[in-house]
């Protein structure tokens, strides 16, 4: 007898929530999820929109009837947040009270209920650091609050301290993981992610916008492999109170991956260099490296993400056609 679950997931009409979503369905747990679709869509569910055990309800978290949804949940997924850099510098106060009212809303829920949650951070919260790799238990260097592009990192951190301060004051068994570059079908660059920004002009024979010089680096992860972590934590024990990395590990420039998806594409497209102040605003900071150590997960689930660049690349290009 499988032991399957009714799990609450936030977010779920988004890039990765709705692949989590056909996940558990496949699984056969039962599914309820919550979003206002402000960055992802219901076409995203599509594919199992008329699915028994599936149940959606369109809405801000906090919003939301959630002590009596948590009271008849065996599990929460919280993936619900602002994404995406554009986002996070044009729009800065929609970010933070985003990030932190509709967290606070459902870990108090989760706390009241007693209902195990999993809470979806990301690799921003490491900031400036100039580390090879990074490290769960590294310390974090996030830039000054008068350049917003920060504030995203903020409110995430924000969110892991409550999520770890309902864990300790009121015992809930919580698990939080920090993402690094989640790419797959169903992204979308409207937010500035690069990879689906980069197939989208390749397709078209547009210039694959670099901004900077390129050679800032980062390490992409397939969305299953994302999906599959998120599953295998949350089935096991130990990985209650932890802080999990959940990313690939092969290091790239952004100029690199311009090149990778011309070539994969066999596109004619050219490169253009776009300066950072042009792209966001004067004063932008980026992260130079962005690389995960994900030892952790490895020792903890017997798992690590190992998708190759070039697959992805091909398998999000002919999903997104």
């Amino acid at each position: 007898m499988k032991n399957l679950q009714r799990i609450l997931v936030t977010g779920g009409a988004g890039f990765i929530g709705s692949h989590l979503v056909e996940r558990l369905l496949a699984d056969g747990n039962s599914v309820t999820v919550i979003d206002d679709c402000s960055t992802g869509s219901l076409d995203n569910l599509r594919a199992v929109f008329s699915h028994p055990d599936l149940r959606l309800i369109q809405g801000k978290v906090s919003e939301c009837p959630l002590h009596e949804l948590a009271a008849n949940a065996d599990f929460i997924y919280h993936l619900a947040a602002a994404v995406g850099v554009e986002l996070v510098v044009h729009s800065p106060i929609r970010t933070i009270e985003t990030n932190l009212h509709e967290t606070e809303a459902i870990l108090r829920a989760a706390g009241d209920c007693g209902i195990p949650l999993l809470l979806t951070s990301t690799s921003e919260v490491y900031g400036k650091s100039q580390k090879p790799g990074f490290d769960e238990e590294d310390d974090l260097i996030i830039g000054p609050p008068h350049l917003g592009r920060w504030s995203y990192a903020c409110s995430k951190l924000m969110d892991e301290f409550l999520a770890l301060a309902y864990a300790k004051e009121k015992g809930l068994s919580v698990i939080i993981t920090r993402l690094f570059n989640t790419v797959g079908p169903r992204q979308t660059g409207r937010y500035g992610m690069v990879l689906p920004r980069f197939i989208a002009a390749a397709k078209t024979g547009a210039p694959l916008k670099v901004y900077g010089d390129g050679g800032q680096t980062r390490c992409f992860c397939y969305v299953q492999d994302t999906v599959e972590a998120l599953v295998r934590l949350r089935k096991c024990p130990n990985a209650t109170g932890q802080v999990f990395n959940i990313g690939g590990t092969d290091e790239i420039s952004i100029r690199e991956l311009a090149e990778l998806v011309i070539r994969t594409l066999g596109s004619n497209s050219p490169l253009a260099l776009v300066p950072y102040g042009e792209a966001y605003s004067a004063g932008f900071q980026d992260m130079l490296r962005r690389k995960p150590i994900v030892d952790k997960l490895f020792r903890t689930i017997q798992f690590r993400p190992n998708t190759e660049l070039k697959q992805i690349i091909e398998l999000t290009a002919a999903a997104n056609s």
